[in-house]
C-alpha cells in the first residue's frame, strides 16, 4: 500500500493540513501585513500533491484503473477521478495564492488553510469511492470541511446565519443519502456498488424509495433545484476562495457522488434519463431568472451556478438517455472543467474587486452592482478578468464556456430525438436570456462614472491576488481558442460514465 501512488495522493494533503496548523498557529507572520506561514505552507502542500497525482495519472494512463484496497474498502482511480482532481489542484493552488493576500491579518488563518487541504483529500476520496457507504463516509467529511469555510468569519451574524442554513439543509440531507444506502444494503447485503449494480435488474417500491433518497439527498449538495437555497446565502458570506471553491468544485464533487450512488440501480429501468433532462432544465431556468433579480454579485454568481449545473444536468440526462449522446458526452466534464476556472476566475476578480474597495478599508460589506460602477478606471485589470469570466459563463464564441456548452447540445443532437431538439432550444433561449444578468455588471463597470474618490491601492500590495487572475482569465481564453486541450481528460471521463450506466 504504502507504493502506490493512489495512497499518497489521498493522505498527503491531510498529513500537509496538521503540519501547516502547527506552524501557523505557532510562527506568526514577520508584520501585520504579511500572509501568515500556513499560507505559503498550503501552496506547497498543493504542489507536493500533485507529485502523487502526476504518478497515480501515468499508471491510470498505462494501466488503467488505479486501486487501492485496504481491507474491505476499495478505492479505484478512473477517468472522473482523473478529470475531478485536475480541476481540483489547479482551482485550489488558484484560490490559495489569491488568499494569501484576502485573507490577511483574519483570525486564525491557519485553520482556514487546514481546511482547505483535508476538504482536498475529501474530494480526491469521494471520486475514488467504488461502494455506496464509503461514498457517504467522504461525502461528508467534504460537508464537514465545507461548513467551517462557509461560516469562517464567525463574528459575523450573517455568516453564521448562512453556516447553520447550510449545516441544516446538508444535515437533512445526508440522513436520507443513509437512508437510501440502507435500502439498498437491506435489499442486496452489498455496499460495493457493481455488486449492487447487478443484484438490482428490475424497479419495486424500495429500489424506487431508495432512488428517491439518494437523488435528494445528494441533490442538496450539488444545488438542484429546489435543494438550492443553501447555494445563494453561503456565496455571500463565504471568502471569495471559498465561493470559487463551492461553485467550481464543491456542487460538481457532489454531482459525482450522485451519479456514482445512481449507478448503483443503473440497470433497474427506472427513467434517470428522463429525471436528469427535467431537473436539468428547471435548474437553468430558474438559475437565471433568480439570479436576474439580484443586486448583490455574489449572490448573483450563485444563482448562475444553479444556472450552469443545468446545463451538466441536461448533458447527463442526454447520456444516460441514449447510448449515441453517451458515446459523446465529453462535454459534460468539460464543461466541468471549464466552469471551474470561469467561476473561479469571476469569484477571485470579484473578491479582488471588494478587497480594493471595501475590505482594504475595514469594511466587509457585500459588493453591489452600484459598487462597480467606474471601477475600469482605478483597476482595469481586475475589472477586464471579470468582464472576461462574465462573457464566458454567458457562453460568447472564443471563450471557454461556449464550446463547453456546445459540445453539450451536440450530445443531444446525437441522440436524433426530434423532441430533444425542443430541449436544445430551451437551452440556448436560457444561454441568451443569461446574458441579462451577466451584461448589467460589465456595463456598469466600463459606461457608468464612479462616486468614489477614493485614490486606488497600488498593485505592489496586491501581487499575490494578480498572479491567479491572470492565470485564471489566459486559460478562459486559450480554451475558447484550444479546446482540445482538456481533449485527453475529458474523453476517460466520459468513457467511465458510460461504464457506469451501460
Amino acid at each position: 500500500m504504502p507504493m502506490n501512488p493512489l495512497f499518497w495522493l489521498l493522505i498527503t494533503p491531510i498529513i500537509c493540513a496538521l503540519i501547516l496548523y502547527v506552524v501557523g498557529r505557532t510562527i506568526p507572520p514577520d508584520d501585520e501585513s504579511s500572509p501568515n506561514k500556513a499560507a505559503w505552507l498550503s501552496l506547497f502542500s498543493i504542489l507536493l500533491t500533485v507529485v502523487p497525482f502526476v504518478l497515480t495519472a501515468k499508471k491510470f494512463t498505462e494501466e488503467g484503473p488505479v486501486s487501492l484496497t485496504a481491507g474491505m474498502i476499495t478505492l479505484t482511480f478512473d477517468g472522473i477521478s482523473l478529470l475531478m482532481t485536475s480541476v481540483l489542484l489547479v482551482l485550489s493552488a488558484m484560490v490559495v495564492l489569491f488568499s494569501a493576500q484576502y485573507m490577511v491579518a483574519e483570525d486564525h488563518e491557519e485553520k482556514f488553510y487546514g481546511q482547505i487541504m483535508i476538504l482536498m483529500s475529501s474530494i480526491m476520496g469521494l471520486t475514488t469511492a467504488t461502494d455506496i457507504f464509503n461514498l457517504y463516509v467522504w461525502f461528508e467529511l467534504m460537508a464537514v470541511s465545507t461548513y467551517t469555510l462557509v461560516s469562517f468569519y464567525r463574528n459575523r451574524t450573517e455568516s453564521l446565519e448562512s453556516g447553520i442554513k447550510y449545516l441544516v439543509q446538508s444535515a437533512a440531507g445526508s440522513v436520507l443519502v443513509i437512508l437510501g444506502t440502507s435500502i439498498l444494503f437491506g435489499l442486496t447485503g452489498e455496499v460495493k456498488i457493481s455488486a449492487i449494480r447487478e443484484s438490482i435488474l428490475t424497479s419495486s417500491p424500495a429500489v424506487i424509495a431508495a432512488t428517491a433518497c439518494l437523488l435528494i439527498g445528494y441533490g442538496v449538495k450539488c444545488a438542484i433545484v429546489p435543494m438550492h437555497f443553501w447555494l445563494p446565502d453561503a456565496h455571500s458570506q463565504a471568502p471569495a476562495g471559498i465561493s470559487a471553491l463551492l461553485s467550481g468544485i464543491v456542487i460538481e464533487t457532489g454531482l459525482i457522488a450522485l451519479l456514482r450512488a445512481l449507478s448503483a440501480v443503473s440497470h433497474a429501468h427506472l427513467p434517470l434519463g428522463t429525471i436528469f433532462l427535467v431537473i436539468g432544465c428547471i435548474n437553468m431556468f430558474i438559475g437565471t431568472f433568480s439570479a436576474l433579480r439580484q443586486k448583490e454579485i455574489k449572490r448573483m454568481l450563485a444563482f448562475s451556478s444553479v444556472s450552469q449545473m443545468g446545463y451538466i444536468l441536461l448533458g447527463i440526462g442526454f447520456a444516460i438517455s441514449f447510448p449515441a449522446s453517451a458515446q459523446n458526452a465529453e462535454g459534460i466534464f468539460t464543461h466541468i472543467f471549464n466552469h471551474a476556472l470561469m467561476k473561479g476566475l469571476a469569484f477571485l476578480s470579484a473578491g479582488a474587486l471588494v478587497y480594493c474597495i471595501k475590505v482594504s478599508k475595514g469594511n466587509h460589506e457585500p459588493l453591489l452592482l452600484d459598487d462597480l460602477n467606474g471601477v475600469s478606471a482605478k483597476y482595469p485589470l481586475y475589472s477586464l478578468a471579470f468582464t472576461i469570466s462574465m462573457l464566458a459563463l454567458g457562453g460568447l464564441p472564443l471563450f471557454a464556456g461556449f464550446i463547453s456548452k456546445w459540445q453539450i447540445l451536440a450530445s443531444g443532437i446525437a441522440a436524433q430525438k426530434s423532441w430533444v431538439a425542443f430541449l436544445i432550444a430551451l437551452a440556448g433561449i436560457n444561454s441568451v436570456l443569461s446574458l441579462g444578468h451577466y451584461a448589467p455588471p460589465i456595463n456598469r463597470i466600463y459606461r457608468h462614472v464612479s462616486n468614489n474618490n477614493e485614490v486606488a491601492i497600488s498593485p505592489k500590495f496586491q501581487q499575490a491576488m494578480i498572479i491567479p487572475i491572470i492565470i485564471l482569465t489566459a486559460a478562459v481564453i486559450l480554451l475558447g481558442f484550444f479546446p482540445g486541450i482538456t481533449a485527453g481528460i475529458t474523453k476517460v471521463a466520459s468513457e467511465t460514465l458510460y461504464t457506469m450506466f451501460y
